[in-house]
């Protein structure tokens, strides 16, 4: 697996301000791409120290605050956990030198969360009872103290600090976010102007609302299908039989699918079958016993169920400028040649012997 390819895309969201969250949500143990925000300029400033070592190197000036290489190494740190464990791999410290190259760049979004994370702060306090009580809760999934530090470890975190500390990050700038966004309103006329110049973006798929259970024999099919007809709990059964690891353990349950995101045999049930009633259908997987608890024919989505989609569009948009404004206010300086590691050098092979 190249986990380097996965970086720059993974790695260098930013925090987008329509998710109302920031990109450094901490995980907690036993748990990308966002919308692309304004750069962080980087003008001409005093030199800052040229060192890849020093904890106390300074990495950014944002207003009257300085970040140093230290804070900056923890958080890179935990991105790429963050990373890493969303492929179903724990953090190892190894990795660190793989995402070195995109240090320089992770350095924009750090500073611009830095950025909004100190313009959170003026407004937003954290109640420090409820980050201790979030932690406590973590901590209670664990038989020891040393099984809770080593999960940490393994998304990135060194230590119960430094859990705590992205907890409350994620808090402060959380409800700044919140609340900026819901400063902006707007009119019905608005919201109808906008859906009527954008009605091609509002159409839907059909989709259909299954639930199934996946048996070998058509014989199983036919004995859960019996279950079934007898009142038989439909969840309860897919818990118990089905062999897709997949839904069983939500009782047969696959949501809402689009017409072609199944193979043949299952979607034409899916789409052409009766409501509410048991099928019985052979696909390579085997044979599935499916119910279509709802379904929705394609089209254009109405103004009314559009409407809140476009007001939280327009809002976040708005919201986004605002911050964005905010942020060059505190006139932020980034020196990526203070995180910039430079790759190791191969050892020069010794001279061979006559």
């Amino acid at each position: 697996m190249n986990r380097l390819a996965l970086t720059l895309t993974l790695l260098l969201g930013g925090a987008a301000l329509a998710q109302t969250a920031p990109a450094t949500t901490p995980a907690a143990p036993a748990q990308t791409a966002p919308a692309q925000t304004a750069p962080v300029s980087t003008p001409a400033a005093p030199a800052a120290p040229a060192s890849t070592q020093d904890p106390a190197a300074v990495v950014a000036r944002i207003g009257g605050e300085t970040v140093t290489l230290g804070e900056f190494d923890r958080d890179f740190r935990q991105a790429v956990a963050r990373v890493v464990n969303g492929q179903g791999a724990p953090f190892e410290e190894s990795l660190l030198e793989e995402f070195a190259p995109a240090r320089a760049d992770y350095l924009k979004q750090y500073v611009r969360e830095r950025a909004t994370y100190q313009l959170a702060r003026v407004a937003n306090k954290p109640d420090a009872a409820a980050l201790d009580a979030q932690v406590a809760q973590a901590r209670a999934g664990f038989p020891t103290d040393a099984a809770f530090a080593e999960a940490l470890g393994q998304r990135g975190y060194a230590n119960v600090a430094d859990f705590r500390a992205a907890l409350e990050r994620q808090t402060v700038v959380r409800a700044y976010l919140d609340t900026l966004q819901k400063r902006f309103t707007f009119g019905d006329s608005v919201v109808s102007g906008f859906y009527n110049l954008n009605r091609a973006s509002f159409g839907r798929p059909g989709e259909a609302c299954v639930k199934h259970i996946l048996v070998p024999t058509k014989a199983e099919a036919d004995a859960v299908t019996a279950q079934l007809a007898a009142g038989g709990d439909f969840a309860k059964i897919a818990q118990e039989k089905s062999q897709d690891p997949g839904s069983a353990a939500q009782g047969g349950d696959l949501g809402c699918i689009n017409s072609g995101d199944t193979v043949a045999a299952f979607d034409q049930a899916s789409f052409s079958g009766p409501l509410n009633v048991p099928q019985t259908v052979q696909t390579e997987f085997g044979w599935h016993v499916l119910i279509v608890t709802k379904r929705t024919q394609a089209g254009t989505l109405p103004l009314a169920e559009a409407a809140p989609l476009i007001r939280q569009q327009l809002a976040g948009e708005a919201a986004q400028k605002y911050l964005d404004a905010q942020i060059a206010r505190l006139a932020p300086q980034s020196f990526p040649e203070v995180v910039t590691v430079a790759a190791a050098t191969a050892p020069t092979p010794a001279p061979s012997q006559p």
